[in-house]
């Protein structure tokens, strides 16, 4: 099928580019309470499928066995952008293991803020792999190694017991059957699920009442250290902070490359899904703002709105255009 186009980009009283995609919201029952386009093809959710990928570190008894607070477990959910806040948690974390930077299987990158990242360049510094906005993800995996006293070199693989588990996990949320997977930019396999899929998957994590007493309080505690530390999740400025901050303690909200969002709702019972179809973050964080905002959660505070309706300036900084909710996704409404 052709996904609708979910959001525009206007230059003057013209449409310059338009953007299409999908959006699936689930509740914990799995039910389609809101559906735009096509939500039955598996796709990789990337980052966005970090809160899950962190339930074995909590359900094994890994986090509470090295001491894990909210901070680390919203760092475990993270792309971060490399700030000290980040890294000086990280390094701590690693070093509670037993282990280092060159223990992380993530390659290093700039960090993502600029200030730090331009601060860096003159003094000459070089980013280790603390720097890679995954580092949190794999410290956890890391962490679940240790509990497990199994090899973590190697941690990464498809094959490893860690990525092993995390694939279960996944199957039993999602009742996927198969899980075709590819490798993320940060070494790790990313699993690949339908809107649907995620959506239902998310929305048993927000809601957990039907899960194990274990993968319960997983759930709970990670969404619930999202929320609180959502610059860990994120970064100074970031979309998902802002959103996390707008949506007042409702929601928890999660980007991922290649044009995909997440969000957990709690109060509702639901997750959240939403694919663009050509990978355009822009587009991803206008949809999962109009999303949020239609299922209410979304404050009126003048950052979350920049983010629903964006402008567009020119090299003066003149506004010369809007990047804005489609008609399709401005008439969003619940089932």
């Amino acid at each position: 099928m052709t996904n609708p186009v979910l959001v525009e980009i206007t230059r003057g009283e013209m449409v310059e580019s338009v953007h299409r995609g999908s959006i699936a919201v689930l509740d914990a029952e799995g039910s389609v309470k809101l559906a735009l386009g096509d939500i039955e093809t598996p796709v990789f959710s990337r980052s966005s499928l970090k809160p899950l990928q962190a339930l074995p570190l909590v359900e094994s008894g890994a986090a509470d066995a090295f001491g894990l607070g909210d901070e680390e477990l919203a760092l475990a959910c993270a792309s971060h952008s490399g700030e000290p806040m980040h890294i000086a948690r990280i390094a701590a974390w690693l070093e509670r293991l037993g282990l280092g930077e060159s223990d992380l299987a993530c390659g290093a990158h700039p960090s993502r803020y600029e200030p730090v990242a331009e601060a860096m360049i003159r003094r000459g510094e070089k980013p280790t792999r603390l720097f890679n906005n995954c580092s949190g993800k794999h410290a956890g995996f890391l962490s679940v190694a240790r509990h497990w006293d199994i090899a973590t070199k190697g941690y990464e693989a498809v094959s490893h017991p860690v990525q092993q588990e995390v694939a279960k996990t996944l199957r039993e949320l999602s009742d996927a059957k198969e899980l075709a997977f590819g490798i993320d930019g940060c070494a790790a396999p990313n699993f690949a699920l339908s809107l649907r899929e995620f959506a239902r998957a998310a929305a048993r994590m927000a809601a957990p009442d039907g899960l194990s007493k274990e993968r319960a309080m997983a759930s709970r505690r990670l969404l619930a250290a999202m929320i609180a530390h959502p610059e860990l999740v994120s970064g100074t400025g970031r979309v998902c902070a802002t959103l996390m901050r707008a949506c007042r303690g409702r929601a928890a909200v999660k980007a991922g490359a290649e044009g995909f969002y997440a969000a957990w709702v709690p109060e509702m019972s639901f997750g959240v899904a939403i694919k663009i179809d050509d990978g355009a973050g822009r587009a991803a964080e206008t949809a999962i703002a109009a999303t949020l905002d239609a299922l209410k959660l979304l404050d009126a505070s003048e950052p979350a709105r920049s983010i629903l309706c964006a402008p567009v300036f020119n090299t003066r900084g003149t506004v010369v255009g809007e990047r804005r909710p489609a008609a399709a996704l401005a008439k969003l409404t619940l089932a």
